[in-house]
């Protein structure tokens, strides 16, 4: 019987402070890195002690496994990080070591993006050798995924609107990425549908699209939301544009509006890490509070079971394909 597995990928996240130098040359692919970047990074890390992602994405593994191990025989998740250990390539050489010959693989980054997910698939590729993979390029718009959110979004809305006497508005947000990697089409710009943030019509990546839908889907879920946003959080300090509008921007326009207390919900991350304790938790909540705005989150998804029942439907969902594909040839 042809051994299956689940691959699940994940940013990957130092261990202490003193390793962020190289962490951040492996994220930006051996480039120099400006000492006053690294020691910002190490500033924010030191804020919050340590980032959690390693540790809360083998727990979400534990729970796919058990999720696909209720289904029938046992499926073993590995997790395989691009910019820190246990890196893609070593996991994806210890599978083959371990005797499996397909595997489902997963980006925990439901967003698709060439600047993300594209990464992650090479580097699973040039490893995988006699490995059959399939890849699940996106999976934003996966209804488990809006459930997930949805649940985590629902007793935080309803804890602050009791406390300050009105159901409060919804600020959405997912991590930005470069604005070349989603770069208007040359052809049909005008006429690809509606527009994301100004000046932007057509792209050539699914990301912001993706991200947006994801936003609509856990907003239809919680009808009770008055009004909501959208905005693209914690922009990279590398050359040239990224997209937005930005948080920052973004709570400038909701003051103006007269909103004094906001929940903002990251639809992009699927766990706690320096990007959600830091960027929202510290940076974003004294930016509100110095617009006098009141801005509360709701719990991360970290080991929620709705997710892992997502995660596990698409891992049986991609070993299925694999093993269509291995009956027909």
């Amino acid at each position: 019987m042809t051994k299956q597995a689940v691959l699940l990928l994940a940013h990957g996240t130092p261990e202490t402070v003193e390793q962020i130098p190289e962490y951040l040359r492996n994220v930006v692919s051996g480039r120099p890195v400006p000492q006053a970047v690294v020691e910002e990074i190490q500033h924010r890390y030191s804020l919050i002690g340590k980032s959690p992602l390693t540790e809360i994405t083998n727990a979400q593994a534990r729970l796919v496994e058990a999720e696909l191990a209720g289904a029938g025989e046992r499926i073993p998740v590995y997790v395989g990080m691009r910019n820190w250990r246990p890196y893609i390539a070593d996991v994806v050489k210890q599978m083959r070591t371990d005797g499996v010959e397909e595997a489902a693989v997963i980006c925990m980054a439901p967003q698709n993006s060439r600047t993300s997910v594209g990464l992650y698939r090479r580097a699973v590729e040039a490893e995988a050798g006699s490995l059959r993979i399939d890849f699940t390029a996106g999976w934003a718009d996966h209804p488990l995924l809006a459930d997930a959110f949805a649940e985590r979004l629902r007793p935080a809305l309803a804890k602050l609107s009791a406390e300050v006497g009105e159901t409060v508005p919804v600020l959405f947000t997912a991590h930005s990425v470069p604005t070349r990697t989603v770069e208007a089409a040359a052809a049909g710009a005008e006429n690809a549908g509606p527009k994301l943030w100004p000046g932007l019509a057509a792209v050539g990546d699914s990301y912001a699209q993706d991200a947006r839908r994801t936003a609509e889907l856990v907003a239809a879920r919680v009808p009770e939301i008055p009004r909501w946003w959208f905005a693209f959080q914690s922009q990279g300090a590398s050359g040239g544009p990224w997209i937005g509008p930005s948080v920052e921007e973004t709570l400038d326009r909701i003051a103006a509006e007269g909103v004094k207390a906001l929940i903002l919900q990251p639809i992009g991350f699927l766990c706690d890490h320096v990007e959600i304790l830091f960027d929202v938790d510290i940076h974003f909540r004294e930016y509100a509070l110095n617009k006098s705005i009141r801005l509360e989150r709701p719990q991360s998804l970290n080991e929620s079971e709705t997710l892992a029942r997502a995660v596990a439907d698409l891992a049986e969902q991609g070993l299925r394909r694999l093993k269509d594909a291995s009956v027909s040839r």
